[in-house]
């Protein structure tokens, strides 16, 4: 019996319920789909912090090393650390260590979902760029606290890191219907972005049967609220995926359906799996929180490890459990509720 062997890090807030969610929808389609999960938690998080100076041990990123996955909860406390330290302490370094460069979210209504356009049909697959860009870290500060103190953040673009995100979903449109549309600001950002629009040309040479459109990070935004169904594939940098794909989690019923994948594409190190919809300090521990991100994130594990099967049977339970009402409004059932809901949509 094949056995996959996944790191989890629950994390901070709601991550903990989320994650124990989505790992007993796992092991469910494990057993049925005739493969085993072996999983192993670590308490990276906020409260790690507190108790450590750091959000994981410094050999953190060499223990993750060995695992074939990552599940994630949700990581932040922002009474307690600073956003700023907590992403830059846990899940920067972990996508930056293991070259998970391409960042997937999926954006569509989920049956029985609701979400605030009059639009019922669309099916965009954001790709953001997850390791460099604006989020790269280059930069500092100067005369700190003082009147001519200078504050400075440079994005990095490099030739090879727009190319192979820009491969990537080029790749994803050709499974799909073979349209994409990248977003950059090249009319005001007149280096960074006029290389990304550059490359892209050059790119989709190489992909005759796709249809490219360019657009604006603005006119992208109002064209996701105004005509979601005419969006494929998106594909973004760092900072403009990040903000984009808050937004489609907006069209499609809100944070607690977003999943994502960050995606080591080379299979160099473990991908990572998580929900989008952070650790909600204000419902941690109140049995309320959505469980379908992550399960739907989970799905997109299953899938990433080579079971297929496994992952199309999460996202059919899903689906139904979310037709009939369940976990489709906020809340009317608890975590609970929805994942056993699922867990039994599963064995039938």
């Amino acid at each position: 019996m094949k056995t996959h062997n996944l790191a989890l890090i629950p994390g901070d807030g709601i991550g903990v319920d989320v994650t124990d969610a989505a790992m007993a929808v796992v092991q469910a389609a494990a057993r049925v789909h005739g493969f085993a999960i072996r999983s192993q938690s670590f308490p990276w998080s906020c409260n790690h912090y507190l108790q450590t100076g750091a959000m994981m041990p410094a050999d953190g990123i060499e223990t993750l090393r060995g695992f074939d996955a990552i599940f994630l909860g949700a990581v932040g406390w922002p009474d307690t650390v600073p956003d700023s330290v907590s992403l830059h302490g846990l899940l920067l370094p972990i996508r930056k260590a293991f070259n998970q460069y391409a960042n997937i979210r999926p954006h569509r209504l989920l049956p029985g979902v609701e979400g605030p356009l009059k639009a019922t049909a669309f099916d965009i697959l954001c790709i953001r760029e997850n390791t460099e860009g604006e989020y790269s870290g280059a930069g500092g500060r100067v005369h700190q606290g003082r009147e001519n103190e200078v504050a400075v953040e440079t994005s990095v673009f490099t030739r090879a890191g727009v190319e192979r995100i820009l491969r990537f979903a080029f790749d994803q449109a050709m499974t799909r219907r073979r349209h994409v549309t990248s977003v950059t600001k090249s009319n005001a950002q007149k280096f960074t972005m006029v290389f990304w629009d550059e490359m892209t040309r050059r790119v989709a040479a190489d992909y005759p049967d796709v249809i490219v459109s360019h657009m604006h990070i603005d006119a992208m935004a109002a064209r996701m609220v105004m005509a979601p169904a005419s969006l494929d594939v998106i594909v973004a940098s760092n900072l403009f995926g990040d903000i984009l794909t808050d937004l489609g989690a907006a069209i499609q019923g809100g944070l607690g359906f977003a999943a994502s994948a960050n995606i080591c594409p080379d299979g160099s190190g473990p991908s990572m799996f998580e929900p989008v919809h952070g650790s909600a300090p204000d419902i941690a521990g109140r049995n309320i929180a959505n469980p379908v991100a992550a399960i739907w994130s989970a799905a997109m594990m299953l899938d990433h490890l080579g079971e297929q099967a496994a992952a199309q049977s999460v996202m059919a339970a899903v689906e139904a459990t979310t037709a009939r009402g369940i976990g489709a409004i906020p809340g009317r059932q608890s975590t609970d509720e929805i994942t056993a809901a699922i867990l039994a949509a599963l064995e039938e």
